[in-house]
């Protein structure tokens, strides 16, 4: 199978990025519980909320995530038996494709670039299987969609859910 799978929510913590940047610099305390569907800059109060938007536009934002529990595994072993591509929408955060490259070298060393896409619209992709946070990448693909459950997303429905990576590795291998 040709798999693509998303960056951000999916194999890096940008959600945790965003609450951790967020409580640092206003006190505050913001856990992902209390931000459940919604995003993270719904919930601090206005004056806040552009400083939270413009996370990713900082320098660092993206190299510094951590990956998503098991997905360093769970990948490893896809790529072994699958056709195996990251596709990340990039474009929005210039700074972000130098980032997100390193940051793949740094936590996923065997997937070789020729297989890592910064993109703009995903609804380019044609594959088997894609695995994102965002309904709005799935909608328009015309494989099967795995929603990976995010913190924001968890009241979305419509797509096959994945809650984590261990649920994914049942599914597809």
């Amino acid at each position: 199978m040709k798999i693509f799978v998303d960056m951000d929510e999916v194999i890096a913590d940008t959600y945790g990025a965003h609450i951790d940047i967020y409580n640092q610099e206003f006190n505050g305390k913001l856990t992902t519980e209390t931000c459940m569907g919604n995003e993270v800059w719904r919930m601090v109060p206005e004056a806040h909320q552009e400083s939270v938007r413009k996370h990713a536009t900082r320098r660092g934002f993206f190299r510094n995530l951590t990956p998503i529990e098991n997905s360093v595994e769970v990948l490893s072993k896809l790529n072994d038996v699958h056709e195996l591509y990251i596709a990340s929408a990039a474009m929005q955060f210039p700074n972000s494709l130098e980032e997100k490259s390193d940051w793949l070298n740094e936590h996923f060393p065997f997937i070789p670039w020729q297989h890592i896409i910064l993109c703009g619209h995903k609804h380019i992709l044609k594959g088997d299987v894609l695995i994102d946070d965002r309904s709005y990448n799935l909608e328009n693909f015309d494989g099967r969609s795995l929603q990976f459950t995010s913190p924001h997303n968890v009241n979305t429905n419509g797509f096959e859910r994945v809650n984590n990576w261990l649920e994914v590795a049942d599914k597809l291998l």
